[in-house]
């Protein structure tokens, strides 16, 4: 009689063995689960991080190219009238006299809207030239006549060219910001004018 009921307590006690065993597993399993899925989000935060920084990276580089275009533009801008208001006075001939003059109110119309257009971006402009371009009005400003005639329309070709490069290429520039580009697009028939116009002195 003891041995039978011997047998269903032997049993009694394997089946709760069982049952702890399948909890274990299965703690076991969410606990794992749980891990796979921290480690899940912690890569999808990390990647969505990883993008955030590339956006700002090329936001502060496309940052860092308008405001190199509007230093640089700035600075040729105020040359432009400097060497125009020159004109007025050192230049021996009157289509010199007259082109110096088309600079001043050309230039100081585009200069005006530069300044504009760099406010909104939070761009400092220079408000001297830098020692390249005042090296130019420098050694003009020593000429006289003839001389000053023509080393001031060769230059003016020279540095018509190079702004042109400079405005195609900001103008032209898909990432460029729409405001710098509109302003560089605006700009170009008045420097195209202001090259065919050197152009002609200079050949006469």
């Amino acid at each position: 009689m003891k041995k039978i009921m011997l047998i269903p307590a032997l049993s009694l006690a394997a089946f709760m063995v069982a049952c702890n065993s399948s909890e274990t597993s299965n703690t076991s399993t969410d606990s794992s689960g749980m891990n796979n899925s921290n480690d899940t989000a912690t890569v999808v935060r990390n990647d969505s991080s990883t993008a955030m920084n590339t956006d700002t990276g090329m936001n502060n580089m496309n940052n860092n190219n308008n405001a190199d275009f509007l230093t640089e533009a700035a600075g040729g801008g105020m040359m432009e009238v400097q060497l125009g208001q020159l004109a007025k006075t050192h230049a021996a001939s009157k289509a010199v006299k007259d082109f110096g003059a088309m600079m001043v109110r050309d230039h100081s119309n585009a200069n005006a809207q530069l300044k504009s257009v760099a406010a909104k971006k939070n761009v400092t402009l220079p408000t001297t030239l830098p020692d390249k371009l005042q090296k130019h009005v420098t050694d003009l400003t020593a000429k006289n006549g003839d001389e000053f005639d023509k080393d001031y329309i060769s230059m003016m070709v020279d540095d018509h060219q190079d702004d042109i490069k400079l405005f195609e290429k900001c103008a032209k520039n898909d990432k460029e910001d729409a405001d710098v580009k509109a302003f560089a697009a605006k700009t170009l028939p008045t420097l195209y004018k202001h090259l065919d116009a050197a152009k002609v002195i200079k050949d006469k």
